[in-house]
Formats: structure tokens, sequence, C-alpha cells
């Protein structure tokens, strides 16, 4: 009898159990790679697989239960202690994303991929449709250390096989996991349309042009609100403090809807994230990047069954096409006061595009991409060489 074997040289059989080193920022960190990674890992806890953390980031944030080791994101050499719980894990996952890693670009995760011999699958998070010469040269260079990479839009795939020397049959799209449920019809708000945009702040993010179009919407009767939900990014905060923040504020001065505009900061619970969508009546995602291959605000307010309204980024383009929200040019104020008045106006195209999130929802569960994590490591755990039992 044969049984496959591990990278760690244990038999694979019936019950045997994989082992995964997922390399990651992760909470209390707050970035949206960190919270895709807590997510991820108890999908996969959920599914059956052993998981730990090889954290990036601040060796002084404090401890978590699933973290095993910590890699310091100001130190280009890993510590040994990183390799080695990299190396004794059955699969590893990277999230790569050019500012996680030190170096420049975040090129020093080459270095690791290729020091450890662990089977492997990157998750790209951002695919550029114009990197630089060393932004390519990175992320080639990791794509080719990788045994797989997953990217989470087929808008994702198509960049990358295409813009990138990447072999296409070593990529695989999976979704980005939805952090809540769905929230059941669209609830209508008879004293005060609820608009809602959240995620860390910063130039980019377009929310100047809701603000624009919330200056146009002085027909729609009751007269909407606009929620801008989450702190300023921390790194944005470092180099130009809270200057988009305070720019966003006197932009509504400006255009008379100071009053219509509430700016919300601080960091929520998945629990009061799901409170906080299932009060919107549209959640507006006014991107300014043509970059934009993943966005996990839009999966989530997806899954929660909320009508979407969001310029048009690549993710937005893809998961919005069969109904579920609107897409409207980037940077266009005008557009966006257009498709937001008809959201708010005709309740029939509401409901039907909340109805058309709860049917794609149960696919962006994190335990049904969690599943596919999962069958990914085993499949790249089978071709393992056989030896006798």
């Amino acid at each position: 009898m044969l049984d496959t074997v591990s990278s760690a040289g244990l038999p694979i059989g019936p019950g045997f159990k994989p082992r995964y080193a997922v390399l990651s920022s992760y909470p209390p960190t707050q970035c949206g790679i960190a919270t895709f990674s807590a997510a991820l890992c108890e999908g996969m806890v959920t599914a059956g697989a052993e998981v730990g953390v090889v954290r990036v980031g601040d060796p002084a944030t404090p401890p978590s239960p699933r973290v095993i080791a910590q890699l310091d994101d100001q130190r280009r050499k890993p510590s040994t202690e990183a390799v080695a719980a990299l190396e004794a894990a059955d699969v590893v996952i990277v999230q790569h994303e050019y500012g996680l890693y030190p170096g420049r670009d975040g090129e020093s995760v080459v270095e690791i991929l290729e020091a450890v011999k662990t089977p492997s699958i990157v998750v790209a998070h951002t695919v550029l449709s114009e990197p630089t010469s060393h932004q390519r040269n990175v992320l080639e260079a990791v794509a080719h250390a990788a045994d797989a990479v997953v990217v989470m839009t087929e808008a994702g795939r198509v960049g990358l096989c295409t813009i990138f020397d990447v072999d296409p049959h070593n990529v695989s799209v999976i979704p980005h996991g939805a952090a809540v449920a769905s929230a059941g019809k669209t609830r209508r708000d008879s004293h005060h349309p609820a608009l809602l945009t959240w995620g860390l702040l910063g130039p980019g993010k377009g929310i100047e042009w809701v603000i624009d179009a919330l200056a146009m919407l002085g027909d729609v009767r009751p007269e909407p609100q606009y929620r801008v939900a989450g702190d300023t990014h921390p790194k944005v905060v470092e180099s130009h403090g809270e200057d988009y923040r305070e720019m966003l504020q006197r932009r509504a001065a400006d255009a008379g809807v100071a009053e219509s505009v509430r700016f919300d900061p601080g960091y929520r619970s998945v629990g009061e994230l799901g409170d906080l969508i299932r009060g919107a009546s549209v959640v507006v995602l006014p991107y300014d990047s043509p970059d934009q291959v993943t966005s996990g605000v839009l999966v989530d307010a997806v899954a929660a069954g909320r009508p979407v309204v969001a310029t048009a980024f690549p993710h937005a383009q893809e998961l919005l096409v069969s109904g579920a929200g609107l897409v409207v040019p980037q940077r266009d104020p005008v557009a966006l006061a257009d498709a937001l008045r008809r959201v708010l106006t005709d309740d029939a195209l509401a409901e039907s595009m909340a109805a058309e999130a709860r049917r794609v929802a149960p696919s962006l569960s994190w335990p049904a991409v969690a599943a596919r994590y999962t069958a990914l490591g085993s499949a790249l755990l089978a071709p393992r060489e056989a030896i006798p039992a």
C-alpha cells in the first residue's frame, strides 16, 4: 500500500489533517489583509484544517493564540523562528501586497518563498495594470517561487497572466470571502435614506465625488444622509495626518451638505459592521483606482443584500454585472448622482438589486471560500512522492 507524504514526511491517508501556516499581517493590526487572513483562518479551521499564523508586523504587537511566529516588517532578513514555523507546515499560504514586507516593493518576501521548501500558495491582493519594472519583477519572482497563485477575480487572473510573465496553469480564482451574512430584503427608511461608505480612508477612495453628488440630490425626498465610516489609513496618517478627512469636511461645507454627511471613525467588529451595513439603503464605492481587482467592502455589501452603486473598478464591473448594483464612470459626480437617484426613488429597482445580491451571496461566504483554499492545498500535497507504507 502506498501513502502520499506531507512536507514533513508524514503519511497522508484517511484522517490526515494538513497543517497550514499563513504568512500575513493579522489582528490586532487593523488593515484589510489582516482582516482577510483572520477570516480565512477561521474558515479553514472550521473546515478541519490546522492553521497557524506567522504574523508580519511590529514584534511588539500583543500576542494572539493563533500566531506561532513573528516576521518583523522592518528587518530585511526573516527570523529563524519564522522560517522554521513555515517549514514545519504542510502548506504555506502567503498574502502578497507590495507594502506588506520589508524591502523595495516588499521584495524580501521572494527570499522567504525561495528559502521555504514547503508547498506554497500566494494570494495576490494587487495586480497593477501599469506596474513599474521593479514591481513587475517582484510579483513575477513571487509567482515563480510559489506552487500556486490565487487571485480573487477573473480580472485579476487576466491581468496577472497578460501583464506579468506568470504561468496561467498555476493561477486559480477564489473569491474574497464575505464577513457578514445576508441581511434579507431591502429596508426603506421613511425618514432619511442612508448612503454608506466604509473602510480605511485616504486619497483615492473617491469620497469627495459622493459629497459632490449629494449636493445634486436636492430633489430627492426624504433627503438622503451619507455616512463615511472608518479611520484614516495608518500609513496616510504617518505621511499626511488627517488632511484627506479635513478636505472632505471642507468640501461638504462648501457644497452646503455638511449637515447631511457624517464622518464616523473607529474600528468595528464583524457584528458591528453587519449592523452598520444592514442600516444602509445604498452602499457607495466611489474608488478612483483602475487597479482595484479586489474589494472586501464590495463583497461584504453584496453578501449583506444591499444595493450597490460603484465606480467602474474591475471587481465592481465583474461582481455587479448580473444586476446587484449600478456601475458608473470614475470621478464623475453627475453619474453618481443619477445612479443614486434611481436607486433611492425606484423601489422595484432597489429590491431587484438586493434580490440579486442575495442570490450571489452564498458563494461568497467564508466557509465556501475557505473550503476552496483547503482543496487547493490538498491538490498541492497529492502529487508528493509516494513511499511504501
